[in-house]
């Protein structure tokens, strides 16, 4: 393929020959190709297109060496593409099914069988989209959905416009649900022009082909950029969406209205089980949701099937006034109107396009929530789709906005959409999704969480499926242990926040963070501490302040600010306080420490008798002696505690193991199991309680 373009503007140029050069295969050059596709969100988001090639194999049984097709998995996701994720097929086999097919109408019986054409026993699963490769006869097929192509694929005139600005190269499709008949289709327009080099799928994308793995990357680009520069002059001097009749707010205002909304419509959303939230407040965005045909296009939905698989066919625009915010009550009446009212037409749409062979109904809640000056909101079972949504969504906003400047927009008829949306073959997807793991849906905010006992519950809530807010004082120790929990976890669900709890405001500034990162706030853990030790004659106050400040006082500013969004959010929720043995046992040289923790055990049981009306438990850990990781022991605490003790510092770990009833250590980890067992679900009717993890110390015994 001749090189068309020098540079690119719509696209990134990411191919290197000598990256490529290392690749040892046609296959892993693949998965370098995909990975650079999917790098760009113009080109493709997560989990969407797919690439191929068709290269050569040995079976490992006859020894025959067999044409396999090699293609992208399903669920992969071409941005973090590895060979594992691609599904290997034996073309001898797949060649057979186009003479088994029996049309359209039973395409979908087509699927189980590209199990039965499996080459080898590793890979993906294969894909609703494996026959639109399998049938092409080139090596290689990207099938991408780029912005700037959907754009033409959803205008009014796209297949004129496909000729006019392809020249011939590009075939054009009408709309047509993804599987083996689309395959066909395609197939057979390529065998009656072989002079094309790719397709505009109506509605849904574009798919092209090449005899190498670097002709296909650059064709792509090619195509992509063609479509971008014809879309920029015809966008050149065009008010996008009929221009702006809601003007955003500033930066630091639309950031504080949605931090105070997001809980109220995160609570509102959660209508049939609880959602994880994102916001987004990116200038194509608020152009969009502020824009004066906004209404109209929400109303048309969104058009390429990867799209409103996840953002489903429409958003709900919010018609209310930033000011609402000010007001919680009225903004939740108002907010639940516009649900209620959201929740009626989708059960509308769902009656209207159903039959006999639908799957259930599934939540009608919105998933993409638009507010004019502010930006938009997306919920989802877990962050990372909350967040994809949010990023097809703007995707889907591009798109639009392409559409609209070559003559007009047009989304998929309702029944095609419900086609996709409720297809047998995606609820059966949705069927064999793994068991949600104990803390799904849920969100953590956990202070002191830099290291030791903190970061042991960091962990194993993560572990569990929460979402996790890490709070603490100490910059670059947060830093080390949110990088180290984001590489062994999924990025998504971990984020941190800076706060010295000595600031009357960082509470506050925690959970507007967790707000805008999560959408709100299901379970406290007040175990931000400190301590020091010595003689209470020589007692310094400033060291007692400090520990009341941070401990006693920074652990009521943060439940103070948990109980307001709690309340705006109305699901319910956990407090935590990680106390200690030393709130309820008498020892030497520890009234500063000691009297602190049992204010903080006492301030947990006031609590629990104040919150249990709005479906809050509020539980104590007291745990004693955690030396591995504590920061305690910082601020001459050990060495405080060795003299009390009259052994050294290197003693200690031994000695408080010996005074336990069960002669152990208690790690972070201990801690971290019994802060699991207390919110995990098993003692949802627990609230009041102290539970110990002291390794049995009769002095600490509650009474």
């Amino acid at each position: 393929m001749t090189r068309r373009f020098e540079s690119f503007r719509h696209v990134n140029d990411l191919w290197r020959p000598e990256n490529a050069a290392r690749c040892a295969d046609e296959v892993e050059l693949l998965v370098y190709r995909s990975r650079l596709l999917g790098a760009d969100l113009r080109i493709t988001n997560f989990a969407g297109g797919n690439t191929s090639c068709k290269a050569p194999a040995v079976d490992a049984i006859t020894g025959e060496r067999l044409d396999v097709l090699w293609v992208k998995g399903s669920g992969g996701d071409l941005g973090t593409m590895t060979r594992g994720g691609l599904a290997a097929l034996r073309m001898d086999r797949m060649s057979r099914l186009r003479a088994l097919y029996r049309g359209h109408a039973h395409e979908d019986g087509m699927v189980p069988l590209y199990a039965q054409c499996v080459f080898g026993t590793e890979g993906k699963a294969p894909s609703i989209d494996t026959p639109l490769h399998a049938l092409l006869p080139a090596r290689h097929v990207d099938h991408l959905h780029p912005d700037a192509v959907i754009a033409i694929a959803a205008a009014r005139e796209g297949a004129a416009l496909t000729q006019e600005i392809f020249e011939g190269r590009l075939g054009w499709i009408d709309w047509l649900r993804p599987g083996f008949e689309l395959g066909v289709r395609i197939a057979e327009m390529q065998r009656a022009n072989p002079g094309l080099q790719g397709i505009v799928l109506g509605g849904h994308g574009v798919i092209s082909w090449a005899e190498t793995s670097e002709a296909c990357y650059r064709l792509s680009l090619d195509i992509i950029e063609t479509a971008g520069r014809f879309l920029a002059a015809r966008e050149a001097g065009r008010v996008a969406f009929g221009g702006l009749c809601v003007p955003p707010l500033d930066a630091g205002k639309r950031r504080e209205v949605a931090a105070a909304a997001a809980p109220i419509l995160r609570g509102l959303a959660s209508g049939a089980s609880r959602k994880i939230g994102h916001f987004v407040d990116a200038p194509e965005v608020l152009a969009f949701a502020g824009g004066a045909d906004a209404t109209r296009l929400s109303a048309i939905g969104t058009s390429c099937p990867d799209h409103f698989l996840r953002t489903k066919v429409q958003p709900l625009l919010l018609d209310l006034p930033a000011d609402l915010a000010k007001d919680a009550a009225a903004l939740r009446e108002q907010a639940r109107a516009a649900f209620a009212a959201y929740a009626e037409a989708y059960r509308a749409y769902y009656d209207a396009c159903r039959d006999a062979a639908s799957p259930p109904m599934r939540d009608d809640s919105p998933v993409v929530v638009l507010w004019p000056g502010i930006g938009m909101f997306t919920f989802a079972a877990d962050k990372q789709t909350a967040r994809v949504a949010g990023e097809y969504f703007v995707n889907a906003i591009n798109v639009m906005r392409g559409a609209e400047a070559l003559g007009g927009y047009v989304g998929l008829p309702r029944r095609e959409a419900f086609g996709v949306e409720y297809w047998q073959l995606e609820e059966a997807k949705l069927r064999r999704r793994p068991p949600e793991k104990r803390l799904a849906r849920r969100v953590a905010l956990v202070s002191g969480a830099a290291g030791g006992i903190g970061l042991a519950i960091a962990e194993r809530f993560l572990a569990e499926g929460a979402a996790v807010m890490l709070l603490d004082r100490d910059a670059a120790r947060l830093d080390a242990a949110s990088a180290d929990l984001r590489a062994r976890h999924d990025a998504d669900r971990v984020d941190s926040v800076v706060a010295d709890l000595r600031d009357a405001r960082a509470a506050d500034d925690a959970f507007t963070a967790a707000a805008l990162a999560f959408g709100g706030v299901d379970i406290l853990v007040n175990n931000a501490g400190l301590s020091v030790s010595g003689d209470i004659a020589e007692f310094d106050v400033a060291d007692y302040d400090l520990m009341q400040e941070v401990m006693a006082r920074g652990a009521f500013l943060l439940s103070r600010a948990f109980a307001r969004s709690i309340r705006r959010q109305r699901l319910g929720g956990d407090i935590l306080y990680i106390a200690s043995k030393n709130g309820v046992a008498v020892g030497p040289s520890n009234v500063a420490y000691g009297s602190i923790k049992a204010a903080q055990a006492h301030q947990a049981r006031l609590l629990a008798a104040e919150l249990g009306k709005d479906g809050v438990r509020v539980n104590v850990i007291n745990p004693d002696a955690v030396i591995r990781g504590s920061g305690i022991w910082a601020h001459g605490w050990a060495e405080g505690r060795a003299k009390a003790y009259g052994i050294t510092v290197d003693e200690l770990p031994a000695h408080y193991a010996k005074r336990t009833l069960l002669n152990v250590e208690i790690t972070p980890d201990d801690v971290a199991a019994a802060a699991l067992a207390l919110v995990g679900g098993e003692l949802s009717k627990t609230t009041g309680a102290i539970v110990t993890v002291d390794g049995g110390v009769p002095a600490a015994f509650p009474r």
